[in-house]
């Protein structure tokens, strides 16, 4: 097969392979940016206040890494299709750079996942304690969103009803969250007899939603990483190609 022609398949290929990346690259920009600031996430709103930083700073710097992403996939894809080397080995550096950069925090989530679990755990209890608190009103959107998953899910309290004897806002003992009861009164808490209110606990549900989060940042890594090496290979091979080509431009 004469050069000229193994480059324009290389070239087709490195094409195809950094759509797929720049598609992950979005998707991946975009769950993150939906993690950290919708404010109707469970995520973003336990995670907003409090000393426990180390999930938001993984956030924040595969936000980087979705940018960078999105910002380089036109390089790569202008050094291919007018074959400039120098936009090539721009496009080569990135790669390695990021891929580099996403094995580190792929290791830093794996190492990391039951500490961040915990303060996960540790974040809902707080806001078990400090529920319906007025001096703390920045914290409703917490509230509304574990007053809809207990609604919803019809639990109450994340490992049982008897964790809400632990909240110091209740006018008396024997207050629950109205979210704990088929109730539709918008208010805080109400006041209602044991066997009206919600037994299973809230945990499984709340653990299930951390796992499948985490699992779906992991998969959209992990594909990154495994399109990355194929580009990687393809640039390289390409950039050669190129450059025999431009030295023996006759050479089949």
């Amino acid at each position: 097969m004469k050069r000229r022609h193994k480059i324009l398949i290389q070239k087709y290929y490195l094409n195809v392979f950094n759509g797929i990346f720049l598609a992950l690259g979005l998707m991946l920009l975009t769950f993150d940016l939906w993690l950290l600031f919708d404010r109707n996430n469970l995520f973003s709103v336990l995670f907003s206040s409090g000393n426990n930083q180390v999930m938001p700073y993984i956030f924040y710097i595969l936000l980087g890494i979705g940018s960078i992403i999105t910002l380089t996939s036109s390089v790569g894809f202008l050094g291919s299709v007018k074959e400039i080397n120098c936009l090539l080995i721009t496009y080569m550096s990135f790669q390695m750079l990021v891929f580099v950069t996403q094995v580190a925090v792929l290791v830093l989530i794996f190492t990391k996942k039951e500490e961040v679990h915990n303060q996960w755990n540790n974040r809902i209890d707080d806001v078990i304690s400090e529920y319906g608190n007025e001096s703390l009103a920045e914290q409703e959107p917490v509230w509304n969103i574990l007053n809809a998953v207990q609604h919803n899910m019809e639990c109450c309290g994340r490992y049982n009803v008897t964790q809400w004897e632990r909240n110091k806002t209740k006018e008396n003992i024997t207050q629950i969250p109205c979210s704990c009861t088929k109730s539709s009164l918008k208010k805080w808490f109400c006041e209602v007899p044991r066997d009206s209110m919600y037994s299973m606990e809230c945990e499984e549900y709340l653990n299930t939603w951390f796992e499948n989060h985490v699992s779906v940042l992991t998969a959209i890594t992990i594909s990154l990483l495994i399109t990355q090496i194929f580009l990687i290979t393809l640039i390289g091979q390409l950039f050669r190609n190129i450059r025999k080509n431009s030295i023996w431009p006759n050479e089949s």
